[in-house]
């Protein structure tokens, strides 16, 4: 099964732990054992959440010496929130529509419902 990039990135942010791990690499390099230091889970378990944040491009992997060192890569995030961004200016724009019709039939909906003795009150 082929995936987009852009798919990697949502699967690979679905993960709560993923995304505080994303959220403390923001705040510099980090070695494995920095990473999972704060977390309830085996050394193994947070080096295959790494693997999955480097196939979906959102970090990079070194070696420096005998550690193991994970950095953020900010463009995937950028690509993920550009498709975001069109996505809510599409719907503003169709939420925008909606309430403009929605004001119409509602003052439609009011000059119906005017009675003629209303009518003769505004005419004179």
């Amino acid at each position: 099964m082929v995936t987009d990039q852009l798919s990697k990135v949502f699967s690979a942010l679905s993960d709560p732990t993923r995304r505080d791990i994303l959220v403390r690499l923001g705040e510099g390099v980090a070695t494995v054992t920095e990473l999972a230091e704060p977390f309830p889970i085996s050394l193994p378990a947070v080096s295959r959440h790494l693997k999955v944040l480097e196939q979906a491009g959102l970090i990079s992997r070194d070696r420096q010496a005998q550690w193991r060192t994970s950095t953020l890569r900010a463009e995937p995030l950028k690509e993920a929130t550009t498709w975001m961004d069109h996505l809510s200016r599409l719907w503003d724009e169709r939420f925008d529509r909606l309430d403009a019709h929605l004001e119409v039939m509602k003052k439609q909906l009011q000059d119906n419902q005017t009675t003629p003795e209303d009518k003769e009150e505004n005419d004179d």
